[in-house]
């Protein structure tokens, strides 16, 4: 029993879960509005765009890369979309489809130039996430477009089985993700890639494909986030999908991942993303001005980060005082059991 509580406090998975279940707790305890029904069911649906965005962010960060352009491509997604399917008169599934296809195009020319191009992909998707988001003001000239049209709405706010289809695309979507990363081959050269790049090269991993590959899936699922966030804004923006990249980073790096690559559990990255929308909502509930929720949102990701800086020596040290709590233990066992022993041998 002590060792299979041993090994879940080891898990991935446990403490980014109770670093999300002790947040809500807090939010919880700070406002009754918080439990109400309709307010969780708004944290439900805020929470799948960055959890589906989050994906496509751990799976670059597994190959100790980055992806900062996320949050400008689900702006140029929403304004394509709604406008090639209001102005333009194309079926919304095939548009949807497109931009899809699209987010994957733009994924491939981050990863092309990230690896095969050698500049690093924070400075490369920097610009890129300048570029995006100017081709998105381009595109409308800064003026949103409203009342896309009425197929998008059961997109979102759709049900399947009594289940709201957002949760619906979070399930199937990390699921796939999960599969892929531990049973395929890709998914394992990924984590090589990310842990030990001298040694993948070695194995004959072609280092740049893989980390390429990676971005095209970032791309194509940012795509789908501007997808649904249309859906349920009924409306596409440049000004849309704002932060939403550092959000996304700030899930993979609360669910556990590193920075530095190799490290990370896709299910955790989920709980990462509840953790951070749970924050903003609870945030919004309070009436916290929007500068704050800024710098609140910083200083977690500055957090965050710090910890998986020093993660590495939190975990040795805490090795060591354990050790040496055992190590004192076993040198007072011997003592007490001989003073017992004199004792009874003094009794008559």
């Amino acid at each position: 029993m002590r060792e299979r509580f041993a090994d879940a406090l080891r898990s991935q998975v446990v403490g980014p879960f109770l670093i999300m279940l002790a947040v809500a707790t807090a939010m919880a305890l700070s406002t009754d509005r918080f439990l109400l029904s309709q307010n969780l069911k708004n944290v439900g649906l805020q929470v799948a765009i960055v959890a589906i965005v989050a994906i496509g962010a751990t799976i670059v960060i597994l190959t100790a890369q980055i992806d900062l352009s996320s949050g400008s491509l689900v702006a140029l997604t929403s304004v394509l979309l709604a406008d090639i399917v209001k102005n333009a008169g194309l079926s919304v599934p095939l548009a949807a489809l497109l931009m899809i296809l699209m987010g994957a195009g733009l994924g491939l020319v981050n990863g092309f130039f990230s690896s095969y191009g050698r500049i690093p992909s924070f400075i490369f998707t920097l610009g890129t996430l300048a570029i995006f988001r100017g081709l998105a003001f381009q595109q409308t000239g800064g003026t949103p477009i409203f009342s896309v049209s009425p197929q998008l709405d059961p997109i979102f706010y759709g049900e399947l089985g009594g289940l709201p289809l957002p949760f619906v695309y979070v399930v199937v979507l990390y699921a796939l993700a999960w599969a892929f990363l531990i049973y395929t081959p890709r998914g394992r050269q990924i984590y090589a890639v990310g842990g030990n790049e001298s040694a993948a090269r070695l194995s004959g991993i072609n280092v740049n494909r893989v980390r390429t590959e990676a971005f095209v899936i970032a791309g194509a699922l940012s795509a789908v986030g501007g997808i649904l966030l249309t859906a349920r804004l009924d409306s596409g923006s440049p000004n849309y999908g704002q932060g939403l990249e550092l959000m996304a980073i700030a899930s993979a790096v609360i669910g556990g991942a590193s920075l530095f690559g190799g490290q990370g559990n896709i299910f955790a990255t989920l709980f990462g993303a509840f953790t951070i929308v749970i924050v903003q909502n609870g945030l919004n509930l309070h009436a916290v001005p929007s500068a704050w929720q800024n710098i609140t949102l910083g200083a977690i990701i500055a957090v965050a980060v710090g910890v998986d800086m020093w993660r590495g020596e939190f975990a040795r040290l805490l090795v060591r005082l354990w050790r040496r709590g055992r190590a004192a233990q076993d040198e007072a066992r011997p003592t007490t059991s001989t003073s017992a022993e004199d004792d009874v041998q003094s009794r008559p």
